[in-house]
Order: C-alpha cells, then structure tokens, then sequence
C-alpha cells in the first residue's frame, strides 16, 4: 500500500491516524522468535517495530524525516493502548511500550476509528447594508433622472445592462457603514478566502464559524506595530515582564541587554527551562481547541509552499489578539535560538531545533479531547511555522487590499440603471455549497447565455441605431462574446442580411462597372474651333 498525501479536510486527524495503521500492518515484517524458551510465531520485537514504523513516518509526506525516534516510542505507546498490537500473552490497554527486546505481535483485526458523526454547525448569516435603502432624509422623487445614452466602452463595463437608449437612472444611497457593518465583512471574506484557499465545498464540517469573532480579526489586521507584532487594547493580557525578559535573552544571545545580574554556566539552560515552565501551564494552546480541524486542515498543503502560507496567514487571522501577539513572540524566539551559532546547547542530547519542536508543539497546537496523533501532528506544523514565521504572521496583503475595496465601494453613492441590478463589480461575500454538475451547466446556460442573446437581439432589433453605430456595437459584441455571436449569425450570409440596402447598392455598381469598361477619349468635331 503506497503513502499518500492526505489533503485538508475534515476528521484528518482520523484519516491519518488509519492509514498509518494500515501502512505498519502492511510493512511490519513478521517471523519466528524465541523467548523463555518458547517460540512464538509471527510476531515482532519492540525495537523492530520501533525501526520499522520510524522509517515508515519519516518516508511519509504526512509526516516527513523531522519524526524522531522518541515520538515514534510515544505513537507505539499508543498502539498499544488502542490494541492495535498486542504482547505474545495478547495483553493491551496500557502505554508501558519501550524501545526494548519485548515481543509483540498483531491482534486478527487492528481497530480502525470510525468517523465521527457529520457536525452541523449552523449557518450564519451575515447581514449587509442594503443597497436599495436611501440614506435618511434623502428623497428619490427630488433627484432629476434623465435618460442616458451608453456608448460602447460603457457597455463593455455593463454589460449585463441593455445597450442604447438607457430609459431612466437613479442615485442609490448607502446607510453608513457601522464598525461592526465593516468587521462583519472582513469576516465574511476572510472566511470565504480561507474555503477558497482549502479547496473546501464548506468550512462547516472543519470551523464552526460562530466562533470566529469579526473584531479579533479587525484587530489583528490594523493594531500592530512597525514590525507587524499585534498591540493589545487591554494590556492585562499582555506577557508577564520577566517572561519577555527571559524570551528576549534567549533571542538575542549574548546580547541580553534587559538583563542586568550576571549570567552563569548553565544559565541559558535555566532561562529556557523557566520559559517552557510558563507556556506548558497554559490551560489552552495558542491556537485554541476551536481551531485544531482548520489547523490540522492546512497541514494537508504544505506539499504547496505558496498555499499553505496563505491558508495558515489567514488561519491565524481567527486568533484571539493575545493569543496571535504570543504566538508571532514565541515562534520568532523559537526561530532565532535555532539558528544561533553563539547559544550554548541547551540540551546534551536533543539538537536545538528539535528541542524546540518538543518543548511548545503541544502549547501551540493540541485537541481538547486528547487525541493519538495531536503530536506528530503538531511538530509538523510548528516546524513549518519556525521556518516561515516572518510570512505566515503578517497580515496577507492581497486579502487586505480586496477587503479595503469592497468597503469603500460600499460607502460610494452609486447610480443605479433601470431594469438592471445594482453593480455587481464587487459582489457580497457568501459560502458556497456544492451542487450537481447538471445543475452547474444550467445554471451556467441560463445563467449567461440567454441574458447575453437577448441583448444582441436587442441590438440587432433597434431601429433607431444608425447603421455605423449598430455595427460598431455587434463588432464590440463579437470581440466580447464570440460564442454567443456565432449562435445568431452562423455564416456571413446571415450577417449581411442586415443590411440590404448597401449590399444591393454596391452589387448594382459593380454590374454597372463590369459592363461598361473604361473608355479611352475622343475628340470629336464638336470640339473644333
């Protein structure tokens, strides 16, 4: 059985933790041993299955070569407590596995989890101003409407809207945008960016999105400071003094200018033990229990470097401030130690980086119910988040841009056309469902072809267009949209028909001039003096 990526989704975690059950049953090999002078068949030693199954996460791109052995010890732990394998005396339920001599073997059938029940989170609905209410005190019968003539290049912009002789116009105003009209969109869009980003039909079975809080995400976007860090309103919330000492010490070795008592041997060690202390205690991850499924989600991107920056960029939008200004410290700290030459080992045995994976996975990211691969899982995702701390944990510029756009085309007073809808330049944000490929067709054809049919017919039918101007219009039509023009006018033929007279005038003219060929003049005795 091949090891394949497993994308975002929900119940990832429970897609992983089985196909990993089946990989190790299939690669574990089998064989006679011997132990107290008794031989048991088709069994395994502890450190056997130990290599076998550290090889199998390393080669896997789910999980990938930063597994180490101890973690492959603490899932073998796991097996056994789930029986998924069992001892020769066919004992289970414990995590007393050790990387030693003991002999373990495969129950007839290892348990695969079952798939939790579809969750239903309820939808949201999120309200925007309407574009049909006038703004208070402002009257429509009083604004002078006229009709408008539009010319090709506007149609071009409109073209949902006939051409010609528009009959009537309308300015429509907006309510003003409350600070909570304007957190709501940036919700909303953000939200429909991160489905987007996902390849997700719905976020509804990965987020529950009346979680999400719109001003946390209004926040993070615009109270940072010059380097990008989120400036907290209540600054109760803020890190304990010493904690930022000690972070900083360990970030910027030998430079610890904030600390004024001498350093001795083993200090560094002591710092990093006293920050680790501190982040373990947290009752929740930085990440939060809210958001494990969208997280674990995006792991199934990292085979996509641009796309897994961009989706966790937005995942870490939904953060609460605190939480987002904790992370963007802890992970940048991280990311410093790892790559300073001048620290000393704060470990004899564990290289620096992967001490670091070890030490805050689990207080960045974990499930509230605790569950098998929460680890494995997590030093995947930390390990991304240290290498591209800087990008994942700034504000994504091109969702800030659209979003700033579509408020201010909000806030613009709009002139509406009759018989057309509102401007659809910039349409409210909302989230997908899935829908059968026959409906997409139809809705595909009535959607866009027959409106578009109509309206060259319109063209085609206005008499009162002069004949350059009609063709100027079907030219721009054709340049457009040449698969609806080819319907109506399949040959030139059908074309010409429009315009008989013309054709006819110049037919006549070249008769005339094939029969009456160039005469060479004469002079004639009426010419002579």
């Amino acid at each position: 059985m091949e090891p394949g990526l497993v994308g975002p989704g929900p119940y990832r975690a429970t897609r992983l933790w089985n196909e990993i059950i089946e990989l190790f049953r299939a690669g574990m090999p089998l064989r006679k041993h011997r132990c107290r002078f008794k031989s048991y068949e088709r069994c395994f030693k502890a450190s056997e299955a130990v290599d076998c199954l550290h090889e199998l996460l390393g080669s896997n791109q789910n999980f990938g070569p930063e597994v180490t052995r101890n973690q492959t010890v603490k899932l073998l732990k796991k097996f056994l407590k789930n029986h998924v394998i069992e001892d020769i005396k066919g004992r289970w339920g414990k995590e007393d596995f050790q990387d030693d001599g003991h002999l373990y073997r495969f129950p007839p059938s290892s348990p695969l989890k079952p798939y939790p029940k579809k969750r239903s989170y309820g939808k949201e609905v999120i309200k925007f101003p309407d574009w049909n209410e006038t703004k208070a005190g402002v009257s429509q019968e009083h604004i002078p409407v006229k009709s408008v003539t539009m010319n090709s290049e506007m149609w071009y912009k409109r073209h949902s809207i006939a051409i010609g002789e528009v009959p009537a116009c309308k300015l429509v105003f907006h309510r003003e945008l409350t600070q909570k009209n304007i957190e709501e969109i940036w919700k909303s869009m953000t939200l429909s960016k991160l489905q987007k980003v996902l390849g997700l039909d719905s976020l509804d079975e990965v987020l529950d999105t009346k979680l999400v809080n719109s001003n946390h995400i209004f926040q993070n976007v615009y109270n940072v400071n010059k380097l990008g860090i989120v400036t907290l309103e209540d600054k109760s919330k803020e890190l304990p003094h010493w904690i930022l000492s000690a972070m900083k010490c360990l970030a910027n070795w030998p430079s610890c200018s904030d600390l004024k008592q001498p350093t001795y041997s083993g200090f560094e060690r002591d710092v990093f033990k006293t920050i680790v202390d501190y982040f373990g205690q947290m009752k929740e991850p930085l990440l939060t229990f809210h958001f494990f499924d969208i997280f674990v989600s995006v792991l199934g991107l990292l085979q996509n470097h641009s796309k897994a920056v961009e989706a966790l960029q937005i995942s870490c939008l939904l953060l609460p401030p605190e939480n987002r200004k904790r992370l963007q410290l802890l992970v940048r700290m991280m990311a410093r130690i790892s790559f300073n030459k001048d620290l000393p080992p704060l470990s004899e045995s564990t290289k620096t980086r992967i001490l670091m994976v070890q030490a805050f996975s689990r207080c960045i990211l974990c499930s509230k119910d605790e569950m098998d691969l929460d680890e494995l899982l997590a030093a995947k995702l930390v390990s991304f988040l240290m290498d591209n701390y800087q990008e994942i944990l700034s504000v994504p510029s091109s969702l800030k841009s659209s979003i700033e756009e579509h408020v201010v085309h909000l806030q613009r007073v709009q002139v509406k056309y009759a018989g057309a809808d509102t401007d659809a330049t910039f349409p409210p944000p909302f989230f997908c469902h899935q829908i059968s490929t026959d409906e997409f067709e139809r809705q595909r054809a009535t959607g866009s072809q027959e409106p578009l049919a109509a309206l060259l017919e319109e063209i085609v039918m206005n008499k009162e267009l002069s004949v350059k101007d009609k063709k100027k219009q079907l030219k721009q039509f054709q340049k457009s949209y040449p698969e609806v023009y080819k319907v109506r006018f399949p040959t030139p033929e059908t074309e010409a028909v429009l315009f008989p007279e013309k054709n006819k005038q110049k037919s006549r003219l070249l008769t005339w001039a094939l029969k009456k060929p160039f005469q060479p003049f004469h002079r004639t005795r009426s010419f002579r003096m």
